[in-house]
C-alpha cells in the first residue's frame, strides 16, 4: 500500500512515499547483494532519496521522481516474484524501459522476465523493448528480418531462439551463415584449408554458439550436421528443410545474393536475417540486398521487419553514445547521409593537412 504525504520543513514540492516489499520475498530479492539495486535506483532517479528499514522503502523527491522510482521497485518486486536475480543493470533497464515511448501498455516486468533460453547456468533475456519485440516476432513468423546497429543483439538473441528450438526438438539443425565480403566470397584466391579461410568471417557466430551450448559438444554437433556454419555462396542450391537458418551481415548481401538466399527457405523452416544498413562493405558502390529487400517484401504476411536502435543497444554504455554520436554525424547540417557515409566531403569543406 502507498502512502503519500507532506514532509514538514520541507520545499512543497517534495513528497513522500511508502512502500512494502512483500513477506514471501526478503529484501534482499529485490534490493540485490549489498543493495545494488538501491544504489543504482539513486544513481538513474537522481531526484529520489530512498530509505529502506526491514520491508519498507521509503521514497523522497519529486512527484515525477516518486512515480518513475516506484514504477521501478513495483517491477523489481515482480521481477524477484519470478525468481530472476536483481541486478544495478536490471535497474538501469527498468529506467529505460520507463522512459521508452514504445512501451505502450506493456509491463517493464514482462519484458525483462522473458527467458528466450536458460544454458549453462545462465538464462538469456531480452534486456529492451525492441529487442522483446524482436523475439517476439521471430517465434510468430517464418522469416524475420533484424536490422539495427551493433550491440542491439540482432544475431545473439537469433542464434539463442535458434538454439531452443534445436534443444526442444522444434527444427532438427541450425544453419548459420554469413558472406564472406571482405574475400569478395572468392575464397579459392585466399592460402590454407577451406576451414581456415572462413573462421575469420564466421568467428563472430561461433562465439554465440559457445556462450550457450558446452564447448566440447560443438564440434560434434557440427560433425554430424546438427549445426552447419558456412559463407553464404555455400547456400546456393539448396533447400533447407527442419531448419533454423540465420544470415548475418545480411547488408553486405547484393540484391541477387539475398533473393538466392531467402529462396532456400524448406517446409518447417524458420528464417532471421540480421544487418546494419549503416555498415555497407559492398564494393564499388553496389546496392545492398538488405534495404532493397524492405521495399521488395514490406506488407508479405509473414515476414516481419523490426528495427532497433541505439535505445537498444545493450553493449557498454559507450556504444550507445557511439551509435547516436555517427547517426547525428551522417545527417548533419547540409549532410547527405551517403556521402558522408562515404567519406565525401563533410559540411565545413576539406580538413588541412
Amino acid at each position: 500500500m502507498t502512502d503519500l504525504e507532506s514532509v514538514p520543513g520541507r520545499a512543497p514540492e517534495v513528497r513522500e512515499r511508502r512502500l512494502a516489499i512483500p513477506d514471501h520475498l526478503s529484501p534482499f530479492q529485490v534490493l540485490g547483494e549489498n543493495d545494488q539495486a538501491l544504489a543504482a535506483l539513486e544513481d538513474v532517479v537522481p531526484d529520489t532519496d530512498v530509505h529502506v528499514r526491514g520491508h519498507q522503502v521509503t521514497l523522497r523527491g519529486t512527484e515525477e521522481a516518486l512515480r518513475r522510482s516506484e514504477h521501478i521497485i513495483r517491477s523489481l518486486i515482480e521481477m524477484a516474484a519470478k525468481g530472476q536475480g536483481v541486478t544495478a543493470e536490471a535497474v538501469q533497464r527498468a529506467a529505460a524501459l520507463y522512459g521508452d515511448d514504445r512501451l505502450g501498455g506493456e509491463r517493464i516486468e514482462k519484458v525483462l522476465s522473458q527467458a528466450v533460453l536458460s544454458s549453462r547456468g545462465r538464462t538469456i533475456r531480452p534486456k529492451t523493448l525492441g529487442q522483446k519485440t524482436y523475439i517476439d516476432a521471430i517465434e510468430e513468423n517464418t522469416i524475420t528480418f533484424g536490422i539495427g546497429p551493433a550491440g542491439t543483439g540482432k544475431t545473439y538473441l537469433a542464434v539463442a531462439v535458434a538454439v531452443q528450438h534445436l534443444l526442444a526438438k522444434r527444427i532438427n539443425r541450425i544453419i548459420l551463415t554469413r558472406p564472406a565480403v571482405e574475400a569478395g566470397e572468392r575464397l579459392g584466391f585466399l592460402p590454407g584449408t577451406l576451414n581456415e579461410k572462413i573462421d575469420p568471417y564466421l568467428r563472430p557466430l561461433y562465439d554465440a554458439l559457445h556462450d550457450m551450448l558446452d564447448p566440447e559438444s560443438i564440434p560434434r554437433l557440427m560433425g554430424a550436421g546438427t549445426i552447419e556454419v558456412a559463407p553464404l555462396a555455400y547456400m546456393r542450391g539448396r533447400t533447407l528443410n527442419d531448419a533454423f537458418i540465420i544470415l548475418d551481415e545480411a547488408q553486405n548481401t547484393t540484391p541477387e545474393q539475398m533473393k538466392m538466399f531467402l529462396t532456400r527457405l524448406g517446409f518447417n523452416s524458420t528464417m532471421v536475417v540480421t544487418g546494419d544498413v549503416t555498415q555497407v562493405d559492398l564494393p564499388g558502390g553496389q546496392r545492398s540486398g538488405l534495404r532493397v529487400v524492405e521495399q521488395v517484401l514490406s506488407g508479405v504476411e509473414d515476414i516481419a521487419f523490426c528495427r532497433l536502435s541505439s535505445r537498444d543497444v545493450v553493449r557498454h554504455r559507450l556504444v550507445s553514445d557511439i551509435v547516436e554520436a555517427y547517426g547525428r554525424w551522417e545527417v548533419g547540417p547540409g549532410g547527405n547521409r551517403e556521402s558522408r557515409r562515404r567519406g565525401g566531403p563533410s559540411p565545413s569543406g576539406p580538413r588541412g593537412a
